[in-house]
């Protein structure tokens, strides 16, 4: 979305619309975006700015605050790892740690071919069936070690 299409702007203006008379329609504005394009840049923020009225530093803000917004674009699969106390405890770093040598990226990053994005997630309220990971919503429980290249080997399965 660098250089946005006239197509994407139109789209991005649609979703601003969507929100015009609502007291504070930002966190919907951005929720939509973030599920049609799965990021927003600043490119995209200025619109919303010119929009809306915030300012580009209070959206930068806002996106940057919470783990659900992502400024660059994510995988097709999306792995978090949760690194609540429960996980931790029962080894969650170990589980994330197999992950990023297994598909080559640190957490917070995507592989190149834009397939996985590793992710480490505060807790999710798993706790009963730590350590636990997601994939694209999917709840993985009790994960360990061993069983993570056979994880990334069914979605690697599944394709682009």
């Amino acid at each position: 979305m660098a250089h946005l299409s006239d197509l994407a702007v139109a789209k991005i203006n649609e979703i601003c619309d969507r929100y015009i008379d609502q007291p504070t329609p930002l966190m919907m504005i951005l929720s939509d975006i973030q599920k049609e394009y799965g990021y927003i840049p600043l490119d995209v923020q200025e619109i919303v700015s010119d929009r809306t009225g915030v300012s580009v530093a209070d959206i930068y803000g806002v996106v940057t605050f919470y783990s659900f917004f992502s400024l660059k674009p994510k995988g097709k699969y999306v792995i978090g790892c949760c690194l609540g106390t429960a996980c931790y405890v029962k080894g969650a770093q170990q589980v994330i740690d197999k992950f990023s040598e297994i598909l080559g990226i640190k957490p917070g990053e995507t592989t190149e071919d834009g397939m996985f994005t590793l992710d480490a997630l505060r807790c999710i309220g798993a706790c009963g069936i730590a350590p636990a990971v997601t994939i694209n919503g999917k709840v993985y429980p009790k994960v360990s070690v061993d069983a993570i290249g056979k994880i990334v080997e069914e979605y690697r399965a599944m394709g682009v």
